[in-house]
């Protein structure tokens, strides 16, 4: 179960981690812009997947109880 609430709280990580990458534009180094966008987009986009895959994963656990 543990585990579980670690993968949302891994999400709502990634999904911070984009929104800099876009707004600072730096990733370790500075980026172009339209790179800041794309590796930003991606990490938005893995955070909601992570955080979807969590939330339906503690559903389940709880309907199976």
């Amino acid at each position: 179960m543990m585990f579980k609430w670690l993968s949302l709280v891994a999400g709502l990580f990634y999904i911070v981690l984009g929104i800099v990458v876009i707004v600072y534009r730096f990733f370790f180094t500075i980026l172009d812009p339209i790179i800041a966008y794309a590796l930003g987009g991606v990490f938005v986009l893995y955070g909601i997947f992570r955080i979807y895959r969590a939330v339906s994963q503690i559903k389940k656990s709880k309907d199976e109880e």
